[in-house]
């Protein structure tokens, strides 16, 4: 075990949101911490998200808990209880289950830089209740998505 520079890994910009979700979290860059370790039970991301942007679809998992600790810079969280602002030291959880779908976006003029902390499981599935998409696992642990009605993009 040795201790790295986070910002030393390499940043994923990418998304495997289809459009037209995909142009709505980019710019963003994702560093996958845990991966680094090779560590398979947690998946832990260090995150910039840049102006304009949003981090994801609003969403919930059946399968997964998230938590969101946020570093530098300001955030919203949206929710179904609405909108609230989070400044750095501010941390968020989201239970598995709780369909309380919930999105972050970057409103500010300057990027946010968040951790994204969650457990990994084969079986989750992530609901998306304000657009036409649902998103599941294959065989191999690879994100899915479709239109609710299961026809692909």
């Amino acid at each position: 075990m040795k201790a790295i520079m986070a910002m030393d890994l390499p940043a994923r910009s990418g998304t495997f949101y289809p459009e037209p979700f995909r142009s709505r979290v980019l710019p963003r860059d994702k560093r996958a911490l845990g991966d680094a370790f090779g560590l398979t039970k947690i998946g832990v991301n260090l995150t910039v998200l840049h102006p304009g942007v949003e981090s994801s679809m609003r969403h919930w998992h059946d399968c997964e808990d998230e938590l969101v600790y946020v570093l530098e810079g300001e955030l919203v969280l949206v929710s179904d209880s609405g909108e609230q602002t989070l400044s750095a030291g501010m941390v968020v959880g989201c239970r598995a289950g709780d369909s309380d779908a919930h999105q972050l976006v970057n409103r500010s003029r300057r990027a946010a830089v968040y951790l994204e902390i969650a457990n990994r499981d084969a079986a989750d599935a992530a609901f998306y209740p304000d657009i036409d998409m649902a998103c599941g696992k294959d065989a191999q642990g690879r994100f899915v998505f479709t239109h609710k009605d299961g026809t692909p993009y």
